[in-house]
């Protein structure tokens, strides 16, 4: 009885592995890095966003670790995932921090995710093109706690009582970085390389931890983009997986972000210029406030008084999106101390005119209206606002090679 009882003993502490804290460190590496791959790698950039497609034994791989490690079902996150895009940073957004506040999407995401979930309309409306094979209708929509409860009892087996811990930490990994820090932060703090109609950030220009999803304000840019680094500083390891299963033929891109050319002595803006400011429109209203509303507005603090000079740096930076963020006392507040100086109250007119062109439908009118709008730019007198219609006018795609 007392060999039964050492022996048992034994395993809860050590498991059939005997592994010691090195080897315990790696393997809970290793599992959460596969979790976080088959989230951004599968559920996001191929089953969302249609960007990438992998081979089927791949694609199910991925999709029975994520029920293994999490429970999640690809139904769910994918319609839950699209509804955010959809509805981003209103009152449906499932998961805004500025509508939920960064403390609860931050610390409560996952409580989050499950209202969502339970919601037949969401599901029904953006779930659609997911799998609907026996093993999903059978197992993994219908049982997803068998796959972290198998999981449980597998790190048990392996480690013993530190098991528990690390299934403990396993099924917070996900929901903490991707439900949290990504949905949270990734809408809160971080840097901004395109002004989309949202307040998605990048959280770093190297995307290695989470896959390659702190790159979140670049996919909120080009959604569809299998490759979510779109700057030469920047790295997307997601990325660089996906470009190596491509070479063993494991994996297919779809879409990547096409790159924006500028030629040379372009009279007038043409069709080509209009369809590469639709696709880049977001990276066109950048370039629009570093190149026009940022250069005038560090001339205009040079020379103005405390009106300009006093205003915070948010609502400084808020003038890229014409401050669609602000509150109404602080929007109030910008348009006052824009109104005293005439300049850049003039460029900030024209980024609003320009936004609204390319917000028009017929793309007929659009290029009859970009003309008028680079015609009046460049007979404006403002210099920078001169350059940048210039510049716009020879606005085209780069054809798309997937690299």
């Amino acid at each position: 009885m007392s060999d039964l009882f050492q022996l048992l003993i034994n395993f809860l502490i050590h498991g059939v592995t005997h592994a010691s804290w090195v080897a315990k460190l790696i393997y809970f590496a290793v599992v959460t890095q596969l979790t976080i791959f088959s989230v951004t790698l599968y559920l996001h950039r191929s089953q969302s966003h249609r960007g990438v497609d992998f081979h089927p034994l791949l694609a199910h791989f991925f999709r029975f670790w994520s029920w293994l490690s999490t429970g999640m079902v690809t139904k769910e996150w994918v319609a839950i995932h699209r509804k955010h895009h959809a509805k981003c940073e209103t009152e449906e957004d499932p998961h805004s921090p500025k509508i939920f506040g960064i403390k609860t999407v931050l610390l409560q995401g996952v409580d989050l995710y499950r209202v969502a979930s339970h919601d037949s309309a969401t599901m029904e409306k953006y779930g659609k093109g997911t799998p609907e094979d026996w093993i999903e209708r059978n197992l993994y929509g219908s049982h997803e706690y068998w796959g972290p409860t198998l999981m449980f009892i597998i790190n048990i087996a392996l480690f013993g009582i530190w098991g528990v811990v690390i299934s403990a930490l396993q099924m917070i990994w996900i929901p903490f970085w991707a439900a949290g820090v990504v949905n949270g932060l990734g809408h809160w703090w971080g840097y901004r390389n395109f002004e989309t109609a949202d307040m998605a950030t990048n959280l770093t220009p190297w995307g290695f931890f989470i896959g390659g999803e702190e790159l979140h304000n670049n996919h909120h840019a080009f959604p569809s983009s299998a490759k979510f680094a779109l700057r030469k500083f920047e790295f997307d390891i997601g990325w660089a997986l996906i470009r190596g299963f491509e070479k063993l033929g494991l994996a297919k891109v779809l879409r990547v972000a096409p790159s924006l050319d500028v030629r040379p002595n372009m009279p007038i803006p043409d069709t080509e210029t209009l369809k590469a400011l639709l696709t880049h429109r977001f990276q066109v209203m950048t370039d629009y406030f570093r190149g026009v509303i940022a250069p005038t507005l560090r001339d205009e603090a040079a020379h103005a008084g405390a009106s300009l000079k006093g205003l915070p740096r948010a609502m400084r930076n808020a003038l890229a999106n014409g401050g669609r963020w602000l509150d109404e006392r602080s929007r109030e507040r910008l348009q006052e101390a824009v109104k005293e100086r005439p300049l850049l109250a003039k460029v900030c007119e024209f980024r609003s005119r320009l936004a609204a062109v390319l917000e028009r439908s017929n793309a007929e009118t659009m290029l009859a209206n970009l003309q008028d709008w680079c015609r009046e730019a460049e007979a404006s007198g403002i210099r920078t606002l001169e350059e940048f219609a210039v510049r716009l006018r020879g606005y085209a795609l780069v054809p798309v090679h997937a690299q």
